[in-house]
């Protein structure tokens, strides 16, 4: 009585947990994250305009644009490097130009005293300026040199010229920065958090400015950004505090974010172009998911139908471990894609199809030894236990190998064979967890029952047979 009340609880419990937490993944509406391949999405190839010397920057620059990936919300981005290029790939991404935008801009930012403004041509009631009308070419924006730079302006229309001191702070003096809604001014702005020593040096240039020095005549300092002014607010105190120091200059939420965004996160080492943008239509992503999720339910199908007719009735408890394992998959899935950004792409549908292998081979390994046992003359219910033990040391070996396989390919791959492997290895666990606490209670309960085992056609002693004489064998004890 013991031993039932162990293996109905057993049972009870893996099957409460895997539909239950199926239940809960639905009723909060979660479900697996797509890949760029299954849902769409843009795909960028980055490339230096130059030779890079030291190819230590471009991987600092892809750690820099994964963090403003990460920053955008994109499920599952891929960010590989191929020789000196990047390669980023969004699926399911929003706003490409933005995100194109945000990934690629090198974000160089200074802060420069301003010496003169000219205006756009046709500018009421503005004096004229000594200002030189010739605008600093990009290889001679140096921090040091004093230069002159445009500043934004609205498509189709001239920008203010600025004459600009040497820059006082730069990008690697901010620690942080966060866009903030000013509730009395109903605008946004971007708040920055200075170093230590960052907030010495801009103090220097705030104290300049604030008292009208001749390196700063105009009491502004210009902030700018890849070589264009995109602010330029009268300096108001001479001095800040570290985390007290706000950008203005009529944002939008989307603009001040972006902005505080690729300041949060520093500038690219070395400046990338994009060399080519590609587009995978959520068409063709939808088409490539429905025959991956054919493929695998002709081939589970099929598999199913030669289990039930080799196995009998044991061929159904194969059909039911697989809705359990299905259906933890499912759970584990959307969970992370909702919680960690996981994205199934068509590589891990592969692994998954592929470990559905893997997980009926296991059940072929327990039948395969309860067949042995009833064959030495053994009742078919005092084999189920028996031969699940030894058959499981079978199952730990060959699952363990089939999880350190993936879990190599997992590290020290990239890219789409990354999924693969790691849905494979999820699949081998979770073979290993349903193994133990549904097939093996469930067969045990199952042969218990006389009807289960002696029914005409799918009982279970049809299936644990010498199939070439096709009489059963085994006698109870």
């Amino acid at each position: 009585m013991k031993v039932r009340r162990r293996l109905v609880t057993s049972l009870l419990c893996i099957v409460v947990v895997a539909f239950g937490s199926l239940a809960a993944t639905l009723a909060v509406g979660n479900q697996p994250e797509l890949g760029l391949d299954l849902q769409g999405g843009v795909s960028v190839v980055l490339q230096p305009p130059g030779s890079v010397d030291d190819p230590e920057v471009v991987d600092q620059a892809i750690e820099v644009i994964r963090q403003r990936v990460d920053e955008l919300g994109v499920a599952e981005p891929e960010i590989t490097r191929q020789g000196n290029a990047v390669v980023v790939e969004l699926p399911g991404v929003g706003d490409r130009e933005r995100a194109l935008e945000v990934i690629g801009q090198t974000a160089e930012l200074r802060f420069r005293p301003v010496i003169g403004v000219i205006p756009p041509p046709g500018t009421p009631n503005v004096p004229p300026t000594s200002v030189p009308v010739t605008v600093t070419p990009p290889a001679e924006d140096v921090p040091e040199a004093e230069v002159v730079l445009p500043g934004e302006a609205a498509e189709g229309a001239e920008p203010a010229l600025y004459q600009l001191g040497a820059a006082g702070a730069v990008g690697a003096d901010i620690d942080d920065a966060q866009a903030v809604f000013d509730q009395t001014a109903s605008e946004w702005s971007v708040l920055l958090s200075f170093t230590g020593e960052g907030i010495g040096r801009f103090n220097q240039l705030a104290t300049a400015c604030f008292s009208g020095a001749p390196t700063c005549t105009q009491g502004a300092v210009a902030i700018v950004l890849d070589g264009t002014v995109v602010s330029s607010p009268v300096v108001q105190n001479a001095e800040f505090q570290r985390d007290q120091v706000t950008i203005t200059g009529n944002f939008s939420e989307e603009e001040a974010k972006d902005l505080a965004l690729v300041l949060r996160y520093g500038a690219l080492p070395v400046q990338l172009e994009q060399e080519s943008v590609s587009t995978v239509s959520a068409t063709l992503g939808a088409d490539s998911l429905r025959a991956g999720l054919l493929a695998g339910a002709l081939g589970t199908a099929l598999v199913l139908l030669y289990i039930v007719a080799y196995y009998r009735a044991l061929g159904l408890v194969v059909a039911l471990g697989l809705c359990v394992w299905a259906a933890l998959q499912w759970s584990i899935i959307s969970y992370l894609g909702a919680s960690q950004g996981l994205a199934l792409s068509l590589a891990g549908v592969t692994g998954i199809i592929v470990s559905v292998g893997v997980t009926v081979d296991s059940y072929i390994v327990y039948f395969e030894r309860l067949k042995d046992e009833v064959r030495a003359g053994r009742s078919l219910r005092s084999s189920v236990d028996r031969s699940f033990k030894r058959a499981f040391r079978t199952i730990l070996a060959a699952d363990f190998s089939a999880f350190l396989g993936a879990f190599l390919l997992w590290w020290l791959t990239v890219g789409a064979v990354r999924g693969f492997a790691f849905f494979l290895g999820l699949s081998t666990v979770l073979d290993v967890v349903v193994a133990y606490f549904f097939t093996r209670p469930l067969v045990a309960l199952l042969g218990r029952r006389k009807a289960f085992t002696s029914a005409r056609f799918l009982g279970v002693a049809r299936g644990v047979v010498d199939h070439g004489s096709r009489k059963p064998v085994g006698a109870a004890r």
